[in-house]
């Protein structure tokens, strides 16, 4: 398995934008698929973004299209999710997960982080 931390989380205006990163470690990271999900009080945990090990492909939940950017760097064994247009549904606790096939299924990332809040006040 994979350890994964991320960071970049906290308070901004709707409309402000944040970069999320994610550190990995413990295993080749340019080899597995990288995803982002989150998840708000009460709700279920919902699919982000995704990207493919080489970075050439990645996938968008349609709530985020357009505002958000999923990248990885493959070299410093980094993940990012650089989020604009921020909205205060953006609300959520945010993971980055690994794992070896690109879906929009949580349940197929074999590696969680622990999570960074994001909160966007209207």
């Amino acid at each position: 398995q994979v350890q994964l931390v991320e960071s970049g989380g906290g308070l901004v205006q709707a409309g402000g934008s944040l970069r999320l990163s994610c550190a990995a470690s413990g295993r080749t990271f340019s080899r597995y698929v990288m995803g982002w999900f989150r998840q708000a009080p009460g709700k279920e945990r919902q699919f982000v973004a995704a990207i493919s090990s080489t970075g050439r492909i990645t996938n968008y939940a349609d709530s985020v299209k357009g505002r958000f950017t999923i990248s990885r760097d493959n070299a410093k064994n980094t993940l990012y999710l650089q989020m604009n247009s921020l909205k205060p549904e953006d609300t959520a606790v945010y993971y980055c997960a690994s794992g070896p096939r690109l879906t929009t299924t949580g349940g197929a990332y074999d590696s969680w982080g622990q999570g960074t809040q994001v909160t966007v006040s209207s």
